[in-house]
């Protein structure tokens, strides 16, 4: 990682850098009233009496129409000369996170964003019932720039036959320092981080958020339970007000500070197998689309981050929550 100060740029600098958003509502799958243009739900959070496929939801999931893997199918697998290949057998679906297409899941009232995680733990607990999945990739695109399709507001999943790559990873470096310090990484991560508090954006009683030490991005921010959970799936009922209070606020510094930036965020999770593991810790990755990364990134594996992390953290500490936010 490479922070480069003698780059160093201030929120402004950003602001306005993101091209314009395209106006899709007229098309829109996603609003009430079009629920027919959509695979049939999966799950919903509804209004009493409302009915299935029909207005009046809250929270609506639904299959991916053009799906990246399909749920048919099996996990076996053949050679190809000294290549192995398999069926693309998944699961890809749609969490339409409110009725309203003009908003941002930072402006929803925080009862209404507990929904939208009730939701991602409902999929990602019966997708668990599947034995032919072993990861659950929950992930959300604010903006074209970041690789939104739609403007309105929705998270996806993604339920793969194979752990992916960054996870291993992620897996390997918590066990060896495990096995080193006996401790897990992100509990001595959160303990450092609230001693210290330089970059710190915000806690409540149950999570924390910080700018990573060494982070990829400029204003790149992680939001960690406090207590230690391996998987997503031991989130209780009484963690999720809380996460969606720090959900919000984080966000809504993001989009005030940052002029409402493109992002990315992705919950990283243990492994299905692997739900009680005391080296790993979840956690969310949000990550503003801010810069481009381009040949030396790609060729070396760094990344050049124009904000130091303690510097992005206090301009985020210092951004007052307010119920508006810029447009996209």
């Amino acid at each position: 990682m490479i922070i480069a100060t003698e780059r160093a740029a201030r929120p402004t600098d950003f602001i306005g850098k993101f091209g314009e958003e395209v106006a899709d509502r007229d098309r829109c799958p996603f609003c009430e009233g079009r629920e027919e243009l959509t695979p049939p739900e999966i799950f919903s959070v509804r209004r009493d009496g409302s009915q299935a496929n029909a207005p009046g939801w809250r929270v609506r999931v639904v299959s991916n129409k053009y799906p990246a893997l399909r749920i048919e199918g099996d996990t076996a697998r053949s050679g190809v000369g000294m290549f192995t290949r398999m069926d693309g057998v998944g699961a890809h679906e749609v969490i339409v996170e409110t009725p309203e297409h003009d908003t941002h899941l930072a402006l929803l009232p925080e009862d209404h964003i507990a929904d939208v995680i009730r939701a991602y733990y409902q999929r990602y607990e019966d997708l668990d019932r599947d034995e032919r999945f072993e990861y659950l990739l929950l992930f959300r695109n604010h903006g074209r720039v970041a690789g939104a399709s739609l403007s309105h507001p929705h998270s996806q999943l993604i339920a793969l036959p194979m752990v992916p790559k960054r996870t291993s990873e992620e897996m390997d470096a918590a066990e060896r320092y495990f096995s080193k310090q006996g401790t897990c990484v992100y509990c001595d991560l959160i303990a450092q981080e609230l001693a210290g508090r330089e970059r710190l954006v915000y806690e409540n009683e149950c999570f924390i958020a910080v700018a990573p030490f060494a982070a990829r991005f400029p204003f790149e921010t992680w939001i960690l339970p406090k207590a230690h959970m391996a998987s997503f799936g031991s989130i209780s009922a009484e963690d999720v007000p809380a996460m969606a209070h720090v959900l919000k606020t984080t966000l809504l510094k993001l989009a005030l500070c940052l002029g409402n930036p493109p992002y990315n965020y992705i919950v990283h999770t243990a492994p299905y197998g692997s739900p009680g593991s005391p080296a790993y810790h979840w956690h969310v990755e949000i990550m503003p689309q801010l810069t481009r990364v381009a040949g030396f990134e790609w060729g070396s594996g760094f990344h050049i981050n124009s904000v130091a992390p303690e510097e992005a953290a206090r301009y985020l500490r210092e951004t007052e929550v307010r119920a508006s936010i810029p447009a996209p």
